[in-house]
Parts: structure tokens; C-alpha cells; sequence
């Protein structure tokens, strides 16, 4: 017996342990990243969910807290490949951010605009898809390297998005009046380095810390007016979509039925921000939650 367990041991010792994922590699790139974004396995659902606040910064006044938020993000990858750009992942996604009073944390049916006077019907942001994919090439032509640094027994990743195009609520002549929508999305992640370059582990469960910068909402009926709303948040992946707050829960059982889970893996259609939502509010499309 004791001849029999030396002999395993000394197999176990002789099969060489699986390298460490390489940052460095396309391939290895595209694992690091989708293991941080969702996970390698098509089609499992992950799920997001982050607290924190918006303010507005106006010319001449002190920044003014507006709201408290919460948000959540459900989500699934699935790999994917382009003659061009070489393998990859697509992620789908659908997101929840609620807008809550500042003092009571509620979530809020309507805001008193305290620059227009007017009482203002509250438009959470409920976009459905927010989607993307990415390859073993970037848009660039370059292979993909991951973004990310390694320092010890954890890892951070940073992510600034600079956003700038058309306005789905302007006209035909955007160009020549100003009507470019400019917004900037910063992410940092941060979570187990080992975990992540493991070639053994389907997913990593980072915090992530998030700032966003952008123009009035358009519920807000700012007409022009001065202001940067910037939210400051932090969250993290979740264990299962369970894990969410009671209240995020009690709005997708009440108004949000499909946040659920993700789109389908194939869901090819438009993504969605809160200006197109918006817009197609307004146009009957889709329909506020009645919260009456």
C-alpha cells in the first residue's frame, strides 16, 4: 500500500501544472477579459449590481447631490469568431439603474426640478440590450492584450469609455448646431489575481468602482441649461441573481419582468441607452411602469 501511494504521488509530481494564462497572448486576452465581464462558459448568467450617488456640478454653485442610485446589470457571453478579427466574445446584456430620494433612499416616482420649477416624471434607466463583443484583434488591426495589472495576489483593470455621437433625440443638422451627445464611462476593476489567470477557472468575482460623466438627462427637461451630472459608484459580481437587494428585486418582480436573466446569446438588436429609451417612450413604443 504504502509502495502503491508513493508511486501516484511520484506521477502527480511528473505531470507539469497548466501555465498560467498569458495577458500578453490574443488568446489568453480574450479568457482574462470575459472571465472578468461574465464568464467562459456559454450562455451562464452573471449578474452586476452597484450603489452610489449622482450629483450635478453647475458654473458658480456648490455640487449639488440629486440622487442616491442602484443599479444592476444581468449578463451572459458566449464565444463568437469574425474571418477578420479572429475569435472572441460577445456579451448581452440587459441593466436597471434606479433614481432614489437622496435622504429616504426610496425609489422616486417623480423629482421637483428645483431649476425649473416644474415636477418631473421619473425615468429609471431600463435599457434592454446593452451589448458588445470583442476579438483576438482590435478595431485598430493590433492584437488584443489585456488592459489589466497584476500586482501581488490581486489584479486591477481600468476602462475609460469616451462616448460621442449623434443624439437620437436631435435633428439632421446635429453637425452644424451641436447636438453630439459626450458622455465618459470610467470602470475599475479589482479582484483575485490568481483566480483570474488560472486556466482552470470559469470566472472571476471582481468590485468594480464606476464614474460616470454626461449632459441633463432628457426627463429632466433641462432645455439647454448648464450642468455635469456625474454618478460615483462601487459594486461588484454577484453569486447568483438572488443576491440582489430586496428592492431591486421587488422592481423587476413589479416593473421589469425580463431582468431576470439575460438576452438571448444571439440577440442581434440595437443597443439601447437612455436617450433611445427615452425617445421611444415618448413615441409609444414602450411604455413607463405604471407606479400608481
Amino acid at each position: 500500500m504504502k509502495l502503491l501511494t508513493t508511486f501516484a504521488l511520484l506521477l502527480i509530481a511528473a505531470v507539469p501544472a497548466m501555465a498560467e494564462l498569458d495577458p500578453n497572448d490574443p488568446a489568453d486576452a480574450m479568457t482574462i477579459s470575459r472571465k472578468v465581464a461574465c464568464s467562459t462558459i456559454d450562455g451562464e448568467a452573471i449578474t452586476y449590481a452597484w450603489y452610489g450617488n449622482l450629483w450635478v456640478r453647475r458654473a458658480g454653485e456648490r455640487d449639488k447631490l440629486l440622487f442616491r442610485i442602484e443599479g444592476m446589470n444581468v449578463r451572459t457571453c458566449s464565444t463568437v469568431s469574425d474571418p477578420e478579427r479572429g475569435s472572441g466574445y460577445k456579451l448581452v446584456s440587459r441593466e436597471i439603474m434606479l433614481y432614489k430620494d437622496p435622504k429616504t433612499d426610496k425609489v422616486l416616482t417623480t423629482w421637483e426640478n428645483p431649476w425649473t420649477g416644474k415636477t418631473n416624471t421619473v425615468m429609471h434607466v431600463a435599457n434592454d440590450p446593452v451589448n458588445f463583443a470583442q476579438y483576438e484583434v482590435g478595431r485598430s488591426g493590433q492584437p488584443a492584450r489585456w488592459g489589466g495589472v497584476v500586482e501581488g495576489d490581486l489584479f486591477r483593470q481600468t476602462n475609460t469609455v469616451p462616448l460621442f455621437y449623434t443624439n437620437p433625440l436631435g435633428g439632421e443638422f446635429q453637425k452644424e448646431v451641436g447636438g453630439t451627445y459626450h458622455a465618459t464611462e470610467m470602470f475599475n476593476f479589482f479582484g483575485d489575481a490568481g483566480a483570474l489567470l488560472d486556466p482552470d477557472t470559469t470566472t472571476v468575482m471582481p468590485h468594480v468602482g464606476w464614474v460616470r460623466m454626461s449632459t441633463w438627462l432628457p426627463w429632466m427637461e433641462m432645455n439647454g441649461r448648464d450642468g455635469l451630472l456625474y454618478v460615483h459608484a462601487s459594486g461588484r459580481k454577484l453569486e447568483s441573481w438572488n443576491d440582489l437587494s430586496d428592492t431591486m428585486k421587488a422592481e423587476i418582480r413589479k416593473h421589469y419582468p425580463d431582468y431576470v436573466a439575460p438576452p438571448p446569446v444571439d440577440d442581434d438588436r440595437r443597443n439601447e441607452t437612455s436617450w433611445i429609451y427615452y425617445k421611444r417612450i415618448q413615441s409609444g413604443e414602450r411604455e413607463l411602469p405604471d407606479r400608481d
